[in-house]
């Protein structure tokens, strides 16, 4: 498509400003600058190309370039003169596009904090997401990268991983940003490899920081839904002590299910656990070993070897767990209950905190 005819007036008193400077050998009065810089910032609201404007001030240079009598040294004046033109031209569109930019920047953030807290009018909020790419009718899936340190979009990592992204889905319609100091991942639930290739990259990036995705959701309110879904996997993560790169909220339903009756969680682990703050050193240590257990499928050698135990020491722990509880951790009838209880446990940051 060819660029639109740029208007003469972009140039304003050009032609008579160099006749002037090749008569008298003089610079550019201030006012002459400032009107310069004037017209380089209403020629970058108006949506033209800077290169397209320079052209068309060497354009007009050659045009009009004076014919005195002076000789060689006109030549010198005039030159001077563009070069003081044409700069102070194209400080005012630079001064027009950084505000641009700033005003593009707070429009973005704006947007980006409407659709993650849910603030906004949801037929505001599809509206105003096409500007930005994304089509809020269909369902998006959000990931969240969570790395040592907070990140922001000016930052080297999230600038790398978004350099990755575009240059692997460089024609989808992805939004990548940050907030509260983690990458977040936008992108339409009918593409997971998005996703997936963000979840690498981030995990790269981050130093192996860790990963959460929610599921997909249909409309505005979708994006909310599953960006706390990731942010709620980060958190399960955390007390769970799960070490996964890359978590996916699909594959944890079952902790917010088991939670969802927190009174009756808190009173099965107090029933089942509460009584190994009778043993020495509290309940803490005795805790671990039930979990770790668990998460050994209930080997013994495998559980002694991962808590740096000799055997004979860890079925000594699993005997006075029996005597203090009153449940066997290697009889199957006992052990669902108490590995839920021990799962409960950590879900509730019990014993550190008070159920």
């Amino acid at each position: 498509m060819a660029e639109p005819e740029i208007p003469e007036e972009f140039l304003g008193d050009y032609a008579r400003i160099l006749a002037e400077v090749a008569d008298t050998g003089r610079r550019l009065t201030r006012d002459e600058l400032e009107g310069r810089r004037v017209l380089g910032r209403e020629a970058a609201e108006a949506g033209h190309q800077l290169r397209a404007l320079v052209s068309l001030h060497l354009t007009a240079t050659r045009s009009a370039w004076p014919l005195t009598a002076s000789g060689a040294s006109a030549t010198d004046f005039v030159l001077a003169a563009v070069e003081q033109a044409v700069d102070a031209f194209a400080e005012g569109f630079e001064r027009a596009q950084r505000l641009t930019v700033r005003r593009e920047e707070a429009a973005r953030r704006e947007f980006i904090d409407d659709l993650l807290y849910g603030r906004s009018d949801l037929g505001r909020l599809a509206e105003r997401a096409t500007r930005f790419g994304l089509r809020l009718s269909r369902a998006h899936a959000v990931a969240v990268a969570a790395g040592p340190e907070a990140y922001t979009e000016t930052d080297a990592v999230p600038r790398s991983v978004e350099a990755a992204l575009l240059a692997r889905f460089g024609g989808r319609k992805i939004l990548l940003t940050t907030k509260d100091g983690r990458l977040v991942c936008i992108a339409p639930g009918s593409q997971p490899d998005v996703l997936r290739y963000f979840a690498k990259q981030a995990h790269a990036a981050t130093d192996g920081g860790q990963v959460a995705v929610g599921r997909p959701h249909r409309g505005p309110g979708g994006v909310v839904h599953s960006y706390d879904e990731a942010l709620e996997a980060i958190d399960l993560a955390r007390r769970m002590g799960l070490d996964e790169p890359v978590l996916y909220s699909a594959d944890l339903l079952v902790y917010p299910v088991l939670t969802r009756d927190r009174q009756a969680m808190a009173d099965l682990v107090r029933s089942e656990l509460g009584p190994l703050q009778e043993a020495r050193g509290g309940a803490e240590p005795l805790l671990r070993t039930l979990s770790v257990y668990f998460d050994a499928g209930c080997v013994a050698a495998e559980t002694a070897r991962r808590l740096a135990l000799s055997v004979r020491a860890l079925t000594y722990r699993l005997e006075r767990i029996h005597q203090l509880t009153g449940s066997d951790p290697s009889d199957p009838m006992h052990r669902y209950a108490l590995q839920t209880a021990v799962i409960g446990a950590r879900l509730l940051d019990w014993p550190a905190k008070e159920l």
